[in-house]
Parts: structure tokens; sequence; C-alpha cells
């Protein structure tokens, strides 16, 4: 009897943990169910993937999609239509929300709000404050949540946890990885007035990478004290890099796109406060040492860190300007145009968007195009050459810091767990995102 399948992707460059090669891939019941050369396999639709590789579905472990609170910017939907319209299968997403998410009752919330919204599948942080840490390890055991978020610095919204005695106390409270925005309020604090009024560019002089690297170098210690597994969100100095490369027993890093793309000053001259985001976009010399960290494995995740905020809000005058810019939908073709360029090799995109979640956040079937994993595949042409513009831009804000940019190499389709939810960039359904499940908290069967 021949093979019969729900899905049959025929035909693509399939890249899989035994390598990259000319393959068809089979999905039974949203899952792989066979790998190779099925050729003679019967199956209830084909995916044409002649031309095209067939990656593992990018999952977005840093996005903040501002519902509830702020939807004037962006909301679960409108986020999660731009994740899957940039080739992104599953998302993380922030507490700074408002309310923020502290609590059963707001996570709950969350998720009922996602529910037959969200286009992609979503996990929720928790946000650890002085007033919540004795409820961490018992909230971060919930169904749909991918850990603890610490702000160490202030940044867009209420949360901050900046005492040391509260950040090891929140470290020692509970066992999942801690994700943290690490930068030092007393440094900032005191900086402030250096950041002048009309003038963006001040803006990495006032938040500078000695209040990243202090935050960091106290983040580690205090995590190292109390046995905790921890996330680094967002480097972006090169002064940051040999602390986390001397703690890899328990620390992870990330860094974003714009991180390793722009550069000060140029990007404050050209874009203003649209290229204002915290921690700041700083100067060549840190661009080009986060390659170097990308390169030699101490960044594990490149996140988009999608903050978006609309033209209203920063055509004010500066520091009166909110931080943060849109991403998740460019995080993909931006990357890609990287690996077409030399700067990244194809399986280290994989690693970077895919295996690295998986493996630090401990995600339950998702990550890998092996057998039984879930079938989420990027499908992208890499010899497609486009430009980014604003008007593909699906959030609410409706901008983009890359607006104008030509990148080579774009997702042109998006399946998640065996059902296209975009092609040649466009949705082509009912939002179906569900729950990202976690090892660390699965429910009983």
């Amino acid at each position: 009897m021949k093979e019969s399948f729900d899905l049959l992707v025929r035909g693509g460059t399939i890249a899989t943990p035994n390598g990259i090669a000319l393959g068809d891939v089979g999905v039974i019941g949203g899952r792989i169910a066979a790998i190779g050369s099925l050729g003679g396999a019967k199956a209830a639709e084909v995916f044409d993937a002649k031309g095209l590789h067939v990656l593992p579905g990018v999952i977005d472990t840093q996005v903040h999609f501002r519902e509830p609170g702020n939807a004037h910017k962006e909301d679960l939907a409108s986020g999660s239509l731009a994740a899957i319209l940039g080739g992104v299968t599953s998302v993380f997403e922030m507490p700074n929300t408002n309310p923020p998410t502290t609590t059963r009752a707001a996570i709950e919330d969350k998720l009922a709000r996602a529910k037959g919204r969200m286009h992609c599948d979503h996990a929720f942080y928790v946000g650890a404050t002085p007033q919540n840490i004795g409820a961490l390890a018992e909230l971060e055991t919930m169904p749909g949540v991918c850990g603890i978020k610490a702000f160490l610095g202030s940044s867009t919204g209420t949360l901050l946890l900046n005492k040391e005695e509260d950040i090891l106390a929140a470290l020692i409270a509970g066992k999942r990885r801690v994700a943290v925005h690490s930068e030092d309020e007393d440094r900032m604090v005191a900086r402030k007035h250096l950041a002048k009024r009309g003038h963006p560019e001040t803006h990495p002089v006032w938040r500078d990478a000695e209040a990243a690297r202090m935050s960091t170098e106290r983040v580690l210690r205090l995590a190292k004290q109390a046995g905790r597994r921890l996330h680094v969100l967002h480097i972006t100095t090169s002064d940051e890099i040999p602390l986390l490369a001397a703690t890899k027993d328990f620390s992870t890093a990330e860094t974003t796109p714009q991180h390793l793309t722009l550069s000060a000053p140029e990007c404050y001259e050209r874009l203003g406060t649209y290229a204002q985001m915290n921690p700041p976009i700083r100067d060549e010399s840190h661009r080009l040492a986060l390659w170097d960290a990308v390169r030699s494995g101490v960044i594990d995740v490149i996140g988009s860190d999608h903050a978006p905020h609309t033209r209203e809000e920063k055509d004010k005058t500066y520091p009166d300007t909110p931080s943060g810019m849109p991403g998740v939908q460019t995080l993909a073709t931006i990357l890609l145009d990287h690996v077409n360029k030399g700067n990244l090799t194809l399986e280290r995109f994989i690693d970077l968007t895919a295996s690295s979640p998986q493996r630090i956040f401990g995600i339950a079937g998702k990550g890998r195009i092996a057998l039984g994993y879930d079938a989420d595949f990027t499908v992208v042409d890499m010899n497609l050459t486009r430009a980014i513009e604003n008007k593909w831009i699906a959030s609410t804000c409706g901008w983009t810091p890359f607006d104008g940019m030509k990148t080579k190499g774009w997702p042109v389709a998006t399946i998640l767990r065996g059902r296209a939810v975009m092609r040649d960039f466009a949705a082509t359904g009912a939002a179906a995102g569900r729950p990202v499940r976690f090892v660390e908290t699965l429910e009983p069967a």
C-alpha cells in the first residue's frame, strides 16, 4: 500500500538534523510522519517546493504585541499576522502590557485573547516584580508560559526589578530559565541628563555600554549564586561578550537583526527616533563584535524584539519618544540576506532561529524537521530579491526602520502544524495559533 499523507511537501531542499538536501516531507495530523524520497506517496494536499528551501519554522522568542492596554499600536491579531507574513511560526510575547502580565489572571486573560485570534503558535512570559516574587515558581508552570522575564533597567511599561536582593530572590524562586533586559537602572538615572533634547543620537550616550556591562556582570553573578539558568536578551555591546563566554554553563544570550544590521551614528542621522530602542543601537565597533559573538557561538538566539509604536508617538521630540521598533515580519528576510552576503551560514540561521530556541526553552515538538515533530516550516526562496516596504508591514504601527532596504532571501510560505497559513506574502485563512508546549510543563494526557 502506498503511503498517504494529509500534506506532502515535495521536491524542496529540506533542512533536517542529517543535513540540507533535496527531499520530501509527509505530514499526518499536523506532525511530520516521513522524510525522504516520497515520490509514490498520495496526499490530500501537495505543496510543490521545487527550487525552495524548507526550513524548521522560525521561532521568535522576543516580541511585544502590546495587548492589553495599547492596541492602538499593536494587538495579538495584527502582531501574529505580521509574524506569519514574515515566515515566523511561533512567538514568545513579553509581559510589559497594561496591566502587566504578572498574575495568573493576567496570563489566563492573554491566553483567552489569543484563542481564535493569533495566527501563529504562541507563549507568554510572566513579568517579575518585587510584589510577585513569591508566586513566580507557581506562575512559571502554567501552560502557555515560556518563562520569567525581568526588566533590570526601566524600558517601555512599568515593570522593573533593579534591587539586588529582589533580583536574587526572583532567581531563587523557581527552576525554569529567566530572561532579562539587562541595563543598570541607577547608572541610567544618573546619566539621564545626557539625553539631549531633540538629539536621538545621544540615546546610546545616556544608556551607554557600561550600563549594559554593569548589569550583565551583576545578574550573571546572582544567577550563578542562585544556581539558575539565565537568558540575557538583546546583547548590544562588545563589553558583555567575555562575561557571557565565561558563563556558558548556565547562561545563554540573544541579539537582534537591528543590532547586527544598523549602527550609530548613521542610523540616527537617517532614521532619528525611529532608530531609538532599548538597549540602543551602538557604533560600528559593537556591531562587528556582535557578529564575532554570533560566529563564535556566544550568541545563542536571534530574536526580533518587535516593539511597535505609532508614528505620532515616534514623531515627538526626543527623549519624550518611546523606544522600540517593529521587527517580527522582517527578522527572517534580514537574516537570510546576511546568509546570502556570507555573514552567516544557513545552518547557523536555523540554529539561531529554531534549534537553539527549542533547546534553551525546552519547547516540546518544535525547532527541527524530524519525525514526530510539529510540521512547522518556513519555506524560503534564497534567490528572491525584494525591497522591504512600509506598505507590506501588517503591524498596526505601519512602518519599519528597514523601509526601502533590498534583501535577498525571502519566506514565501509559512506552514504551521501542516497547514499553509501564508503563501506568496498573503495569509491564507483564519487564525489558528495554539499555545506552545514545553517539556517542563507538559500537562498529563
